[in-house]
């Protein structure tokens, strides 16, 4: 088998003027790194990897020696030597790590960012044995089984108001345009600022989840399924026309949970707490009561109140949820629990503890 150079050599990196403006330090690592994908797909690790295109998510690697040429200036303020460009200075966020490698990307606002490939270690245990339960949601992004209702920021409703005035301007003009590319400008910059409201607010309560809990329960959820586009519905009454504005309020719930950061929370609960993050069965746990364990699907009177039709519980929607998701309840067979219902037994008014 032939083996072939994908390196340019230092003759092609002179002779060719668009090799030459760039580093060489850096087109020879996105070429190994580009190998490194090719092989894991092979392997079956990882997918194919995905073809790169110019203005969208832009950055570079840079490992080795170059990569400790950092500096650090004063609290807030460090640099670091970028190759072929120079000294470049960036706000600090964190203590700068002992790291062999970091990279420089580009969001969609036109904002450089930092990032030093260093593995953080995990959050210890309190060693209480507590456990806690998360039900996560559209409405209130997490529930806990103590009764606290978790809301990830988004968009207020000023800037939301301003990304749908934004976005009709935008259908009005000619693609490629001037205009076009500022009005892009201004919707990326929005959706940029909901973005970083909603990592902060993951990364926030992935810690305090981490640091208050010893077991952390959680819904196993398939959200890349969950989010899918549905499949047009034939129309019964009209033979060969679709159900209308079908799409259109399965892309609004689409919409609610990919806001909310159901995957993120969950991925950096794992990687904060590695070991006690357990994930349940999410089977009518909404339906079930988390005192007398009767389930019927009138227990769910609306998205936020639940009430026992056997016990007359009444509690938060989602906080009942979230107990039966710490206690580790999961049903398998969609069936009524048979309580008998006295007549005469008073309703009881029990707090969503």
């Amino acid at each position: 088998m032939s083996r072939f150079r994908l390196y340019p050599t230092p003759a092609q990196h002179a002779a060719c003027e668009w090799l030459r403006a760039g580093s060489q330090t850096v087109q020879q690592q996105a070429l190994r790194d580009f190998d490194q994908a090719v092989k894991s797909f092979f392997v079956g690790s990882h997918r194919r990897p995905t073809w790169r295109k110019a203005g969208v998510r832009d950055g570079f690697r840079i490992v080795g020696q170059q990569a400790g040429r950092v500096e650090r200036l004063n609290r807030t303020w460090a640099r670091v030597l970028v190759p072929k460009i120079g000294w470049v200075r960036f706000r600090l966020s964190r203590p700068v790590p002992d790291a062999k490698s970091y990279r420089i990307t580009r969001d969609q606002a036109g904002r450089w960012h930092l990032a030093f490939a260093v593995v953080p270690e995990p959050i210890p245990a309190p060693g209480m044995g507590a456990i806690v339960g998360v039900d996560r949601g559209v409405i209130v992004s997490a529930a806990l089984s103590t009764g606290e209702l978790l809301t990830c920021p988004g968009l207020s409703g000023t800037e939301y108001t301003r990304l749908k005035d934004l976005q009709r301007r935008l259908s009005r003009c000619r693609r490629g345009s001037g205009r076009s590319r500022r009005l892009k400008a201004a919707i990326s910059k929005l959706y940029s600022r909901a973005r970083d409201r909603r990592k902060d607010w993951v990364e926030k309560t992935s810690t305090e989840l981490a640091r208050r809990f010893d077991l952390i329960r959680v819904e196993d959820l398939r959200i890349a399924q969950m989010s899918r586009r549905p499949k047009p519905k034939p129309d019964p009454e009209r033979p060969g026309a679709y159900v209308p504005n079908r799409r259109r309020a399965k892309a609004g719930l689409n919409r609610g949970i990919l806001a909310n950061g159901w995957g993120l929370l969950v991925q950096r609960l794992e990687q904060k707490a590695p070991g006690r993050v357990e994930k349940i069965n999410p089977a009518y746990t909404s339906q079930t009561c988390s005192v007398c364990g009767h389930r019927a699907p009138e227990n769910r009177e609306s998205q936020a109140v639940f009430r026992c039709v056997a016990c007359r519980y009444r509690a938060h929607a989602d906080v009942n949820a979230a107990v039966n998701i710490a206690a580790g309840r999961a049903v398998s067979a969609r069936r009524e629990t048979p309580v008998r219902v006295s007549p005469k037994r008073e309703p009881q008014h029990a707090t969503s503890a």
